[in-house]
């Protein structure tokens, strides 16, 4: 409430005379069809549930299974933890709002769903570069690993990842408090600060160098660490004498590498480039890849296609279909 208070509050020699005051916005989202809406409803609700039922089976079988209690599993069951989160602050609305045809959302929530995007998908970033990190020691310096990689220090990293997010609020409040012209159409499925930018009256030369600052600290930041890390493993896989292992190992890294790439590349493209350079169209589609389709592969990517993940599936539930 106090982004809102501090909007009603301001001077009106500060607000251009041509803004107003909202108090919710309409997101147009990806379609106006209500043919497509349907099947857009349909495809996102089934990918919203698997990413439920996925994450949440990582969350459990590495809890339940002691072999699983590894840095490895412990920094994958916060990821899962995170993506559950971080989907569920876009994917019910825009599910809500394909299904009911009302596509408005309340100025604070708004600002809530902007928050927790950014919020969430710092932590993520910095996540993943942990996990990347996890990996180079594992395999460059194996005999530190469990030294270099302790309770300890895993469960600092983590932290770390998750506060990293709270620097989100300060740019939020940045956005929330600027004054808005005329329409208050969202051209996008989510909240997200360019097209919010877009709709702003005045100057917003100050709020878009905070975001590309912020852009830089949450996406290429993290990025760089995760391909230097990246660059050592693949030295260290070049360096394995059978075919055989490297196979093997090079496989598991250029999966994980995928997913990165989509994750990074379609935010970087989104917050880093030049405001003038802005399409509504493409932005939702490159939104898309980092708010639904990195969060379902996820759980391929990292689990199922592992043996030990396999393994406890079961030991647990006594199946042996999963071999």
């Amino acid at each position: 409430y106090l982004l809102l208070f501090s909007r009603m509050l301001t001077k009106k020699e500060h607000i251009p005379q041509n803004s107003t005051v909202l108090f919710e916005f309409i997101l147009l989202g990806l379609s106006d069809e209500p043919n497509i809406q349907s099947i857009l409803f349909s495809i996102f609700l089934v990918i919203y549930i698997i990413i439920l039922a996925g994450n949440l089976l990582i969350i459990l079988l590495t809890l339940l299974d002691p072999a699983l209690h590894t840095p490895m599993y412990f920094f994958l069951r916060n990821l899962s933890f995170l993506e559950i989160c971080y989907t569920s602050v876009n994917v019910p609305k825009m599910l809500e709002n394909l299904m009911s045809g009302n596509k408005s959302i309340s100025f604070l929530g708004c600002a809530a769903q902007t928050y927790f995007t950014f919020f969430l998908g710092g932590s993520e970033s910095f996540l993943l570069a942990t996990m990347a990190y996890d990996r180079y020691v594992a395999i460059c310096k194996p005999l530190h690993y469990h030294d270099l990689m302790n309770d300890k220090v895993c469960t600092g990293l983590v932290m770390a990842s998750w506060f990293s997010g709270f620097l989100s609020f300060g740019l939020t409040s940045m956005v929330f408090t600027l004054s808005f012209c005329g329409s208050n159409e969202i051209n996008h499925f989510i909240c997200d600060i360019p097209p919010l930018l877009k709709l702003a009256c005045g100057d917003t030369s100050w709020t878009e160098t905070a975001v590309f600052v912020l852009a830089i600290i949450f996406v290429t930041f993290p990025f760089v660490l995760i391909l230097m890390s990246y660059a050592g493993i693949i030295a260290t896989i070049l360096g394995i004498s059978s075919s055989e292992g490297r196979k093997k190992t090079f496989s598991t890294c250029s999966s994980h590498l995928i997913v990165v790439t989509l994750f990074y590349g379609s935010a970087c493209i989104t917050y880093l480039k030049p405001s003038s350079t802005y399409s509504p169209n493409t932005d939702k589609y490159l939104s898309l890849l980092y708010t639904v389709v990195v969060p379902v592969l996820n759980p391929i990517i990292y689990s199922f296609r592992n043996k030990d993940f396999k393994s406890a599936l079961k030991k647990i539930w006594g199946r042996k279909a999963f071999g």
